[in-house]
């Protein structure tokens, strides 16, 4: 019945307000690939009426997992598994509701899943009371209500991420018991690794800290096979105990389940190619090069949003610097508590073990981070959403810390200081419950987890003079730059009303500089006649780079310094009037 409330609070969160925030620029291809569709169906160099979106956004009848991994293959860089589950799901859901409801009712499906999958995982681990804990607070967590929001794969490997964990902590047990392998957890654990492989490319670091987690940690396994050394003294007479106690281990008993353990990657093998092809492309050029210590405090930064978020998005600087103040300390407090309790459940044989295993895993993941952030130059910690690969580890972390007795005594007369220096339980329980709901709430109502490039900001810019036809330019370089045109394009076509003058798009290409776009702008056919807005969208483009001019055969546009605006890319508007005769 707990469990039940928690998937209850978490499935409430979650769908609340599921579509009030725009789709925006990953959501929109990925609306594109699970709908059977591909960047062939969006047209490209030519004038085309925003009409058009609900053709090209259309459920293709026809497509199947196998088409779309075949579009995937070459105009992406993910896995196919997602894509197709939401393929499947977009033809199985029939309900009068918007796309962007339809999407990320799935990842909505997948985020209540991995709630009930992260109290097994605490379960195991530690005891039904931390599992209550912990699906309690990945329930309210305002990073777990964004990422179960977002129409990406993102919720599903949180999921399976718990599975799989569950399952080693299960095949850790059963060594530190002495007891037999058995068979199924094995196959479950193989399965959630493999699966997880083709959902999301981030999950290889999942595997390889359980893998670096198996191989590592000898030291459940040593009383086991303590008496060995004394029956074979001759064969190792040169090494002392431990070091042929772990070598005979690794040698005779663990290599079975090393190579075992190998398995989810002989199954990704038929994928492996394709993987070194996808990070070679340009799509990944986004993420920048790490700016000193600046990965450091942006993980922080991560790690407070899994407990606390308050707005701190394009608010004015004293609603920032309150939010950001109440954060910190919130997240120190809660931090320290939890950091005290672990500290008491890894000193305590029963718990020793769930600690040990997480915490490596953690350790392991974040270690990966590190060398990809600093050896080969990627920052991955600038999207707060790639730290969702080990966040069921740090939900029940979290909550077994938290929920430790007595973790420091401490009594004076000020109820207050009591509370902060040697919370109850429960108190701390409540809180997190009171801080997780209001920060999902500032989430839900998008004071919170903005989506990126603020498209329908964009739109409203736009849309300034409504009575007056208007044409957006963009200039693309590849299809991020496109999909970013389209986000904004979903969002201008909701907020026009039936009477009003239509609206066009262009995409040209910038392949060659924006001069390229400015000749091929002049040569258009089908623009509509002045007078006109034209809009254009650059990409890597300054304010002061925009000709004063535009022109296009009997057109001239004129620049409105008054209506320039920057939302992460630049817009600019041009008032079109037809040319004077000479």
């Amino acid at each position: 019945m707990v469990l039940a409330l928690a998937l209850l609070v978490g499935a409430s969160l979650r769908l609340a307000l599921l579509d009030f925030k725009p789709l925006w620029l990953d959501e929109v291809l990925t609306a594109l690939f699970s709908q059977g569709r591909s960047y062939d169906d969006i047209p490209l160099d030519v004038v085309f009426s925003l009409n058009q979106l609900q053709q090209i956004f259309a459920l293709n009848p026809q497509a199947n997992c196998s088409q779309i991994a075949k579009v995937l293959l070459t105009q992406s860089t993910h896995p196919p598994v997602f894509f197709c589950l939401m393929n499947w799901w977009l033809h199985w859901i029939n309900l009068p509701f918007s796309l962007a409801w339809k999407m990320r009712s799935l990842s909505v499906l997948f985020g209540i899943l991995a709630i009930a999958a992260v109290y097994l995982l605490a379960r195991l681990a530690f005891s039904k009371v931390v599992g209550v804990w912990a699906a309690f607070f990945m329930a309210v967590s305002p990073f777990g209500v964004y990422l179960s929001q977002e129409a990406r794969h993102y919720s599903l490997p949180i999921l399976v991420c718990a599975l799989a964990l569950s399952a080693l902590v299960q095949i850790q047990k059963d060594f530190y018991r002495c007891t037999n392998q058995r068979p199924l957890i094995w196959i479950g654990w193989i399965a959630a690794n493999t699966l997880g492989l083709y959902i999301h490319y981030f999950f290889i670091l999942a595997f390889i800290a359980q893998l670096a987690t198996l191989i590592f940690d000898f030291n459940f396994s040593l009383s086991r096979y303590s008496h060995w050394w004394k029956l074979h003294p001759r064969l190792f007479k040169y090494l002392p105990p431990w070091q042929y106690n772990i070598l005979y281990i690794f040698i005779c008993q663990y290599s079975k389940y090393i190579i075992i353990s190998l398995v989810p990657l002989a199954f990704f093998i038929p994928w492996l190619p394709l993987l070194f092809a996808h990070f070679g492309r340009a799509e990944t050029n986004w993420i920048p090069h790490p700016e000193n210590i600046a990965p450091f405090y942006q993980t922080i930064a991560a790690w407070m949003t899994f407990s606390v978020m308050l707005p701190v998005e394009k608010q004015p600087t004293w609603i920032i610097i309150f939010s950001v103040t109440i954060g910190i300390l919130f997240f120190i407090w809660l931090g320290w508590r939890a950091f005290l309790g672990l500290q008491l459940l890894w000193n305590q044989p029963v718990t020793h073990l769930g600690v040990r295993v997480l915490l490596s895993f953690t350790l392991w993941v974040l270690l990966q981070f590190v060398v990809i952030i600093y050896l080969l130059g990627k920052d991955l910690t600038v999207a707060p959403r790639y730290h969702f690969i080990y966040y069921p580890a740090i939900c029940v972390l979290l909550a077994a810390g938290l929920q430790v007795r007595n973790v420091k005594k401490y009594k004076s007369g000020n109820k207050f200081l009591n509370f902060l220096l040697a919370p109850k339980p429960q108190e701390i329980f409540y809180t997190f419950l009171v801080a997780g709901f209001i920060s999902s709430l500032v989430v839900i109502s998008d004071l919170g987890y903005k989506k990126p490039f603020s498209p329908r900001l964009a739109a409203q810019n736009i849309n300034v003079d409504s009575a007056v036809p208007k044409v957006i330019v963009v200039g693309y370089k590849n299809f991020q730059d496109v999909g970013l045109g389209l986000s904004v394009a979903l969002e201008l076509q909701k907020s026009e009303k039936e009477g009003k003058a239509g609206s066009y798009m262009v995409f040209l290409s910038r392949s060659q500089g924006y001069e390229q776009v400015w000749q091929n702008l002049s040569k258009l056919e089908n623009l509509p006649a002045p007078p006109l807005n034209l809009w254009i969208v650059a990409p890597e483009i300054k304010r002061t780079d925009y000709p004063k001019q535009l022109f296009h055969k009997v057109t001239t546009c004129n620049i409105d310094t008054a209506h320039y605006h920057r939302i992460g890319v630049s817009y600019q508007l041009y008032r079109c009037i037809k040319k004077q005769k000479e």
